[in-house]
């Protein structure tokens, strides 16, 4: 693709101005610049993170508005960066509702989980799981935890290198390639610190690069503005959804209910989240970074889902500037990518290309050092060695941090042009989230839940899950026997029959009886 001529405009206000080529010299320096820091980033924080507490939790050392923008940093990959835009230009404002969410599942997170894992003094998210129904438990939640994790990077890098060979040109495979050994490098070098301080000042660029684009979609309207409002107000751009009962489809409520479980899911079980609440110098820094993060993530998302609508009023009055190809419904993550590219002037392209990088890159770093902490206290020192030395466990952190990285960028190559791989992944992904969710939800609300209820509530739940994720793909299955419910709601329903199933079995079985009772 980028041997190719084309005719690309850059923009300047109110006017267009014809270039060529997709990438300026001072884009170019830009991106370095960029890079350059972020590795500069990982090497200053290399002195904090030469102890096992330093790379995993930072010595439990840092300010709440750090680990809050951080927290918002985990939110956000290259994924919202490209696909929310999309899904506001192809349709409307009905995934926004996942993030007014957001708000009641912090309270919750807030409330329960953070005191919770702030009191217990573990830096796995797993070991509760242990204490209440057994080895088993901390072992499938992490393996779950871990595989996912893998998943998500490769994912991540992949669906991030996509739009970046429209944005530069370059083979797909050069992108994930030094995406994956940067990425890699820096959490390697620079632990949780490194990690933290780095999506913080990754979150900053891409939120500053998103208000920029922002900015010039409302002034680059023929009739300014308020344009906008009139072609999105025509078409019904900045509807929530349905408010309808139905739960065979996206409603507004269906999406608030997923949004709820999800982000419980976030603040409850995902060792990303866990490790940034002990990261935090002091349980008023912990809540103030929790809900920093979370609420911050509204107004953001909502930046994004406008920018979708600015594109779509934008190529309503500019219908020759979009290629054919990108026009097809199934291509609409392309045409953010494509704006970019071809209206944004020289600079500001370099700047919302880092920001693309920036979010991806704050998406795998937390991956790889939460997977390397979770391989290290759920999988070495519990059943490799279980005294080893400092320096035996950073070299274990070491390792599994380079480890990960190879193999989710390994991930990243296999899924070039298998677009199947993608759904598997997210079905598999959807699985293991209802069940880690459920069965922790289990041991935090009933004490008497011990290993009979775990075991059958999480294959309850699982088949369940199973069910309503693969039924309506297979043909042989009756019409009459498929799941008729939206995918959406496959890991609501997943959650609450894990856990109604925990509580019925816990209410029916006979109570445990003490030490010398």
């Amino acid at each position: 693709m980028g041997s190719q001529a084309h005719q690309i405009y850059s923009y300047r206000p109110f006017k267009i101005v014809k270039t060529s080529g997709h990438f300026a010299s001072l884009d170019i320096i830009v991106l370095v610049a960029y890079f350059m820091a972020t590795l500069g980033i990982g090497v200053a924080c290399w002195r904090k993170s030469r102890s096992v507490d330093g790379f995993t939790a930072a010595e439990g050392s840092l300010p709440g508005w750090l680990t809050g923008l951080s927290i918002l940093g985990t939110y956000i990959s290259s994924i919202s960066f490209i696909a929310l835009p999309g899904k506001a230009f192809a349709a409307n404002w009905n995934s926004f509702v996942f993030s007014l969410s957001i708000p009641f599942a912090a309270w919750i997170g807030v409330k329960y989980f953070l005191p919770f894992y702030r009191n217990s003094g573990c830096i796995s998210a797993y070991t509760h799981l242990e204490e209440r129904f057994g080895g088993w438990a901390r072992t499938y939640a992490s393996a779950c935890y871990l595989l996912t994790q893998m998943a998500r990077v490769g994912t991540v890098t992949y669906l991030m290198a996509l739009p970046m060979n429209v944005l530069l040109g370059w083979d797909i495979r050069l992108i994930i390639l030094i995406t994956g050994i940067s990425t890699t490098l820096y959490t390697f070098i620079g632990g949780i610190v490194g990690v933290i301080w780095t999506e913080a000042a990754q979150t900053v660029v891409l939120v500053l690069g998103a208000l920029v684009c922002a900015f010039l979609m409302l002034t680059g309207l023929p009739e300014g503005p308020g344009q906008l409002f009139q072609i999105a107000s025509a078409h019904d751009k900045f509807s929530l959804g349905s408010f309808g009962a139905s739960l065979a489809e996206p409603t507004f409520w269906v999406v608030l209910v997923y949004g709820v479980v999800i982000n419980l899911q976030n603040f409850g079980v995902d060792q990303n989240y866990v490790q940034r609440y002990h990261a935090a110098k002091s349980d008023r820094e912990a809540r103030k970074s929790l809900w920093m993060g979370a609420l911050l993530y509204v107004p953001v998302s909502a930046v994004f889902f406008f920018i979708g609508t600015a594109l779509f009023a934008y190529y309503s009055t500019h219908a020759g500037d979009l290629p054919l190809e990108y026009q097809a419904a199934d291509k609409s993550d392309y045409v953010f990518p494509w704006f970019i590219v071809s209206v944004l002037p020289k600079g500001i392209t370099g700047l919302l290309i880092a920001s693309i990088f920036a979010a991806a890159m704050s998406t795998i770093s937390s991956s790889l050092n939460s997977s390397a902490t979770i391989f290290l206290n759920d999988y070495y020192q519990r059943y490799i060695n279980k005294s080893s030395t400092e320096r035996q466990r950073m070299r274990v952190l070491y390792l599994s941090t380079i480890v990960v990285g190879i193999i989710g960028t390994s991930l990243a190559f296999g899924m070039i042009n298998v677009k199947s791989a993608l759904d598997a992944w997210w079905t598999l992904a959807g699985i293991f989230g209802g069940g880690m969710l459920g069965l922790f939800l289990l041991g935090f609300i009933s004490r008497r839940a011990g290993k009979p209820a775990g075991v059958i509530s999480v294959a309850v739940g699982i088949l369940v899950i199973l069910w309503m994720s693969v039924s309506p793909k297979l043909g042989w299955v009756p019409e009459g026997m498929r799941s008729p419910f939206h995918s959406f709601l496959t890991i609501v329903f997943g959650t609450a029959a894990l856990l109604l199933t925990g509580l019925l079995v816990t209410a029916f079985a006979r109570p445990r009886k003490r030490d010398g009772a």
